[in-house]
């Protein structure tokens, strides 16, 4: 029989994340530091109006880009939070979670050889769905010592007359790093010289532990040339319920719900519903839960700092990223051995890009008495490995 399957998508590789998770999963006793999902339950407010929506028998499709008073009430949060204008009915799109946003952007954005540029480590799907639109993704390797920033050099170097797209993945998953608004400033020059357009993901927006986040899309001369990705996934506890937008140009956003209008319809009605409440009356559970994650966040530094694992401080997300290079293993290697012998399982930073490797990722969005059995444990795995050393 002739061959079903697509060259293109066979050649992809699965996500490095659930390899240790499938693991985990059938493992008595073991802690899992690695799935990027919020411990809290969605706030009970938001979950009473996805319930009330079904009571009242609102489950029919909604339009294409989303209910309009949903559109509205993100247009009117990303203007009060991040200074950020977008016209709701032909700038704003409803998509299912910030991932569709960014298949569909790039999908809508690029011509077959065109280059995208991928800061990486940074979140798995992005070169996927690069390669997936026809794209030649472009890898920029991020380094410690700059704590996992971008710089304008970094980006300078990695144009070309080919490129035209910059995804940029600030605060960062896997390292926890943020761009802060001079860094910014710095890069906005080079993306504006070479007219080259942005896919920023801005998902953890709310999760900033050093004053505000701040969207390239508010700098002069950037709104038009961005697209600017985000959800209700961590900030408000909402994984399950799907729900995510895209904002940005006008013809962008066009092109978009006509790629979401031929694969998907629309977001669910249910979580649309849900998300109005969320974005009305959810600032408070925002704040809580950043609090929370902040008080996680610290602690693991000084518990880092006790043991002696190297560990830039990370200010955004709800991840941090430590050095395991003195150990002489991979990370793929120590995450294994650390799974195996202590029960805690923590993702290898290759997972993110080939730059990860002798570091991990690992999230403190769990409890914080989950999180220090598991960096007890990961203290006595290190101890061993030193005095085996």
């Amino acid at each position: 029989m002739r061959d079903p399957l697509s060259e293109k998508c066979v050649a992809l590789k699965p996500s490095g994340i659930r390899k240790f998770f499938d693991i985990v999963a059938e493992m008595k006793d073991a802690i899992s530091l690695g799935v990027g999902e919020p411990d809290f339950d969605t706030p009970w407010h938001i979950r009473d109006e996805g319930i009330y929506s079904l009571e009242k028998g609102r489950t029919f499709y909604t339009s294409n880009a989303g209910l309009m008073e949903l559109r509205q009430e993100i247009c009117r949060y990303l203007d009060r939070r991040f200074d950020c204008k977008y016209d709701p009915r032909t700038e704003t799109l409803i998509t299912v979670g910030g991932s569709e946003g960014i298949d569909m952007a790039l999908r809508a954005m690029v011509n077959p050889g065109d280059e995208v540029i991928i800061p990486q480590p940074s979140y798995v799907s992005y070169e996927p769905c690069a390669i997936l639109a026809d794209a030649k993704p472009v890898i920029i390797n991020l380094k410690n010592e700059n704590e996992f920033r971008l710089t304008a050099k970094e980006l300078e170097e990695a144009i070309t007359d080919k490129t035209k797209l910059l995804i940029l993945p600030f605060p960062n998953n896997p390292t926890g790093a943020i761009m802060e608004r001079e860094d910014l400033e710095a890069i906005r020059e080079v993306i504006i010289k070479h007219d080259i357009y942005v896919l920023s993901d801005e998902i953890y927006a709310e999760l900033s532990y050093k004053g505000k986040h701040v969207s390239i899309a508010s700098l002069p001369g950037m709104k038009e040339r961005t697209i600017l990705i985000n959800g209700f996934s961590k900030s408000y506890a909402m994984t399950g319920w799907r729900l995510g937008y895209a904002c940005g140009p006008a013809n962008i956003i066009a092109q978009m719900t006509k790629i979401h209008q031929f694969a998907i319809m629309c977001a669910p009605t249910t979580s649309q519903y849900a998300a109005i409440e969320a974005l009305k009356n959810g600032d408070d559970d925002v704040r809580e839960m950043a609090e929370a994650y902040d008080q996680r966040r610290r602690f693991l530094m000084s518990e880092f700092e006790k043991i002696g694992l190297p560990c830039f401080e990370p200010y955004g997300a709800f991840y941090v990223f430590p050095c395991i290079k003195e150990f002489g293993m991979t990370s793929e290697e120590f995450a294994t051995k650390l799974l195996e012998e202590e029960k805690v399982a923590v993702v290898p930073g290759t997972a993110f890009g080939d730059c990860g490797e002798g570091f991990l990722r690992i999230s403190y969005a769990y409890s914080i008495e989950n999180l220090k059995v598991a960096l007890d444990r990961i203290g006595d795995f290190v101890a061993r490995l030193r005095e085996r050393a």
